[in-house]
């Protein structure tokens, strides 16, 4: 019992006594560690933003920067002139970001904007992976020790994470790889945000089960179907069951193409 309490502190996962939510995994701050992968939703439930809580009541999180174009995506901070310049009475580092960079440390109530706050659960099992209606609340992938993902934050905060790509490099792919160390090598894909796969899957579901409605008389078969082949779209795009995923160290991370400064401009 003592090693499923433990691995449940390393990675995320619910603590003993609470269930893993099927839609959400609501926490209360105070039972939050340096290290959790959190997150917030934003525009009623539109969208979740993520983040790495690194103590202190501070979250390193990735957003587009502040001269980014509209091109990267509508499901992030971009179009709210209110975080781009943070107000913060109370911490005076509030809103710290180097220049040309979408990282950003702040406070943990300005990163929920009084918003409830999740936390995001890691090596969950198939099933319990599938259960989750939506994306971006969890992965099979394990993650790597508190101290480490603090570390990776850290360090991203003062050396960057590359251009954000609301598909293939947001938020949460700059959360999971705080967490992980993975990174997607196949640039042409979606990225490892089970929030972005969502968001591509229902579509895509839609498409293929649209020859089906011909074999198919009843609309809840049809239905049925489509779920089904969301949810396995889903699954496909996790980053713990995907096999174009490389391991990297922070220090060697601008190397990689898929989030180098150089690389192709969004």
């Amino acid at each position: 019992m003592t090693g499923l309490v433990a691995a449940s502190v390393v990675c995320g996962s619910a603590p003993e006594g609470r269930e893993m939510g099927f839609l959400t995994n609501r926490v209360e701050m105070s039972e939050i560690q340096p290290g959790d992968h959190i997150y917030t939703y934003r525009a009623v439930f539109a969208y979740s933003h993520h983040g790495i809580y690194v103590g202190g009541s501070k979250v390193v999180h990735f957003t587009p920067r502040r001269n980014a174009g509209p091109s990267i995506g509508s499901l992030s901070d971009e179009y709210d002139p209110n975080f781009s310049t943070p107000s913060c009475p109370i911490f005076p580092d509030c809103g710290f970001r180097q220049p040309e960079s979408g990282v950003v440390l702040t406070c943990l109530d300005c990163f929920l904007r009084k918003g409830a706050l999740y936390r995001f659960d890691y090596g969950v099992t198939p099933p319990a992976f599938l259960a989750k209606v939506r994306g971006g609340s969890c992965t099979t992938a394990e993650c790597d020790p508190p101290d480490v993902a603090v570390h990776r934050a850290m360090y991203l905060l003062q050396n960057g994470f590359g251009n954000y790509d609301v598909f293939q490099n947001n938020c949460e792919d700059f959360a999971l790889y705080c967490k992980t160390g993975l990174i997607i090598v196949d640039r042409r894909g979606v990225g490892s945000s089970g929030q972005a796969a969502s968001v591509i899957g229902v579509p895509f579901a839609a498409l293929l089960s649209s020859p089906l409605k011909l074999l198919i008389p009843s609309p809840v078969g049809v239905a049925t179907v489509t779920a089904g082949m969301y949810c396995m779209s889903r699954y496909a795009t996790d980053i713990g069951v995907r096999t174009d995923v490389i391991k990297v160290a922070v220090e060697e991370i601008a190397k990689v193409d898929h989030i180098h400064e150089e690389g192709e401009e969004t």
